[in-house]
């Protein structure tokens, strides 16, 4: 799968409890969802991996993301970590997994190593990176012989991450857009609402139309609801014309939803 392969819109899973996580990705699924993105720290695992051995969607149709929690990320540790994730989600391989945040055990040089043990064993298929600044990315890159399949932060309207799409454009992987919605925020930000109210749709569709707008650039919105589901998916068939994107591009209201006080994340 390529960059261009990778489903434009997937299904975020964060703070999505067992129970609900498993008819959520269950119901995705059935209305086309092909993208399922998980975490060791969701704790939500198994019941995505309930989810895909009960659908009647093929398992190589269905893009499965995961990723290692930051207190795991010594050489064997990321190797107990991964396997332990495979066997929650009864997969045979990973499709991709990430580096929750670089942070904590996170060391460049033997975190990165252990990731291209797996991949050279086929236990993860692509090496993705998740809440990398700049710097540290361009240090991954330096450290990684798997090639970086996706980069996944936080990235909505409100928070655009110019220099980090930038680099995806430049490096040929993904940037996996999560809380694409601003935690709901996007609902109220007046340039959202002009162009929904133009366009016939949301303020949230409008705001991942405006990411999938963007090169390299795909997003994973969180929702247990099948109406919201259904709508998030349509966003990827909603054209936004230039004085769409031209409004959007040009709001200056930044606001992060995610933060981590142990870094200097990227606020660009």
């Amino acid at each position: 799968m390529t960059v261009q392969e990778l489903p434009p819109i997937g299904l975020g899973t964060y703070g999505v409890e067992p129970a609900r996580c498993t008819a959520a990705v269950a119901t995705a699924l059935q209305l086309g969802y092909r993208h399922v993105d998980t975490a060791e720290m969701y704790e939500n695992e198994a019941a995505v991996g309930d989810a895909l051995a009960a659908s009647s969607v093929d398992r190589e149709d269905v893009f499965v993301a995961t990723k290692v929690h930051s207190t795991h990320l010594s050489y064997d540790d990321v190797l107990a970590a991964v396997e332990r994730s495979r066997r929650r989600l009864g997969v045979d391989a990973v499709d991709c997994c990430y580096v929750h945040w670089p942070i904590r055990t996170y060391d460049a040089a033997e975190t990165l190593a252990a990731f291209d043990e797996l991949s050279d064993r086929g236990t993860i298929r692509r090496v993705g990176l998740s809440n990398f600044t700049p710097e540290l990315l361009a240090d991954a890159l330096d450290h990684l012989e798997a090639p970086l399949f996706a980069h996944q932060v936080e990235c909505h309207p409100l928070l655009p991450q110019n220099e980090l799409r930038r680099l995806a454009r430049e490096h040929d992987h993904s940037l996996v857009a999560y809380s694409p919605l601003a935690k709901g925020t996007a609902t109220e930000v007046p340039e959202l609402v002009e162009v929904a109210d133009r366009r016939g749709a949301t303020p949230a569709q409008v705001s991942l139309a405006w990411l999938l707008s963007k090169e390299n650039v795909v997003a994973i919105p969180k929702s247990t609801s099948r109406t919201h589901l259904r709508e998030n998916l349509a966003a990827a068939d909603l054209d936004l014309d230039e004085r769409d994107l031209a409004l959007i591009d040009g709001i200056e209201r930044r606001e992060r939803q995610v933060d981590v006080p142990e870094a200097p994340w990227n606020r660009s």
